[in-house]
């Protein structure tokens, strides 16, 4: 699946998408397996309240199934006015 990276999480990782070979059931599996990877990816997911997910462009929980997935995205909470 393609995973993605916005702002900050962006900037500590190094990349702004990656292609990866998972077998997580959810987001939470697949957060646990990208903090394992490196350090850069341990800062980037160290802090899950600050942190956001889209799966295949909409808003979803870090507990929802991967199942069919094609796309992750992560990112910061929105703000705006």
């Amino acid at each position: 699946m393609d995973v993605l990276y916005f702002a900050w999480v962006r900037e500590r990782i190094g990349l702004p998408r990656e292609r990866v070979e998972t077998t997580a059931a959810t987001v939470a599996d697949l957060v646990e397996e990208l903090r394992a990877r490196e350090d850069r990816y341990a800062a980037a997911f160290a802090d899950l309240s600050a942190l956001r997910v889209a799966l295949d462009q909409e808003l979803s929980e870090f507990d929802a199934p991967l199942d069919g997935v094609r796309e992750v995205a992560f990112f910061p909470p929105m703000t705006g006015g």
